[in-house]
């Protein structure tokens, strides 16, 4: 297991070829929250994700035999393009290996470095047998995103950057893939101020971690789909459970909407652009997923802001309708001409903006001389939705929220 003196040690050797990320203080986040809310921006960082961190340290700390064979990784973004710039950076040769899935603008990222990247699979178990097997039959040094004591105490440097801004912080919030990034921050922020509580946050789709600290084994979950590409993994492993299970307080977990209601959130309010993983702490924080936090001291890691543009519209969408900003009513009416009319006048008096209007006279189970028509509103919330439709519903039509 890894010691402060090993992350004191990375950042003497890491520290002047990063930005020291701030901690900012959020007045809005913490009226919202009832808590004294910081965010540690990482999401400002080289490649924009904490990831150069470990890399840097991963690889400087390699023999010049394994410099000169070159290294491989597996990864589904933030990963990638840490060890691509450091081996850029070192003059390193690096293959990636990342799922099909990965967002454009993580492929396009980790190419901009020099890596050479290949595309398999559709999660990054996926993409990391695929790497495995590569590295075998070339003799690369693999250079895994979490397991690996060098990788975790160069994120480990966050947590003595958020000691020097903050040293009297009560509870720091982090989230968790494969827990690289906790186990680092934790044993720097234990060790100083044993106090401290750390909070980890895995998204609720794939909760490795959280399900193997339950069992008290590690175990696999599932593949599934996930916004928070960045923490998606099936298993944890030894090196991270082990120091998470000593010194993580408590794993908590967000769903997909949080998440997507927290990116638009911290878009919307504080102008900071974040990946779904960046997200997930702060949804955990927002949705009330950790107790005993009122008038305390919080710091959140926004760990990544690297999240593809087309993705991100999708996301604020999911967001705004999660939110009662954006909804579409369905409703059935005789079809007959100035009933458009008559519901559009409703809308407009009670100050909806129309985005779109479909009509499904072929498609639809109404009987034949009436139709459906969907609405697609800018809405000002859950009660102005409600108070909406029942002025439709006084027109004597039925109308549900689609």
């Amino acid at each position: 297991m890894i010691t402060i003196k090993d992350i004191e040690r990375a950042k003497s050797l890491i520290g002047d070829q990063l930005i020291k990320t701030p901690c900012t203080y959020s007045t809005t986040l913490s009226e919202h929250t009832q808590c004294s809310v910081y965010l540690k921006l990482e999401n400002l960082q080289f490649t924009g994700a904490y990831k150069i961190r470990g890399a840097l340290n991963r690889l400087m700390n390699l023999s010049q035999k394994e410099k000169d064979n070159g290294v491989i990784a597996s990864s589904a973004g933030n990963h990638a393009q840490g060890v691509a710039l450091a081996a850029k950076k070192l003059g390193i040769k690096a293959t990636i290996v990342m799922p099909e899935t990965t967002p454009l603008s993580k492929i396009q990222g980790t190419k901009k470095f020099g890596a050479q990247v290949i595309l398999h699979g559709n999660f990054y178990d996926d993409a990391y047998q695929k790497a495995q097997e590569i590295q075998k039959e070339n003799g690369y040094t693999f250079i895994h995103p979490f397991n690996d004591n060098d990788i975790i105490a160069g994120q480990g440097t966050i947590g003595l950057e958020i000691h020097e801004s903050l040293p009297d912080l009560d509870i720091v919030i982090v989230p968790i893939g494969g827990g690289g990034l906790i186990s680092g921050i934790s044993v720097a922020l234990k060790t100083l101020n044993p106090n401290i509580k750390i909070i980890g946050v895995e998204a609720q789709q794939m909760a490795a971690m959280k399900s193997s600290l339950e069992a008290k084994k590690i175990v696999e979950v599932p593949k599934a789909k996930t916004i928070a590409d960045g923490i998606a993994v099936t298993t944890v492993k030894e090196n991270t459970f082990e120091i998470v299970s000593k010194y993580v307080d408590e794993v908590v977990t967000v769903t997909e909407a949080e998440m997507a209601q927290s990116i638009m959130m911290l878009l919307e309010v504080e102008k900071i652009l974040v990946e779904g993983a960046g997200a997930a702490a702060f949804a955990a924080l927002s949705h009330g997923k950790i107790s005993g936090i009122k008038g305390k001291k919080v710091g959140i890691v926004i760990s990544g802001g690297n999240i593809d543009v087309n993705f991100l519209s999708r996301v604020i969408e999911r967001g705004l309708s999660e939110d009662g900003r954006l909804t579409t009513l369905r409703i059935y009416v005789p079809d007959t001409p100035g009933i458009i009319s008559d519901i559009s006048r409703v809308v407009s008096e009670h100050g909806a903006n129309i985005i779109d209007i479909h009509h499904n006279r072929t498609y639809t189970t109404t009987l034949l001389g009436h139709t459906t028509v969907d609405f697609t509103l800018e809405t000002k919330g859950h009660t102005h939705i409600k108070e909406i439709k029942t002025a439709i519903k006084t027109l004597g039509l039925e109308v549900t929220t689609n």
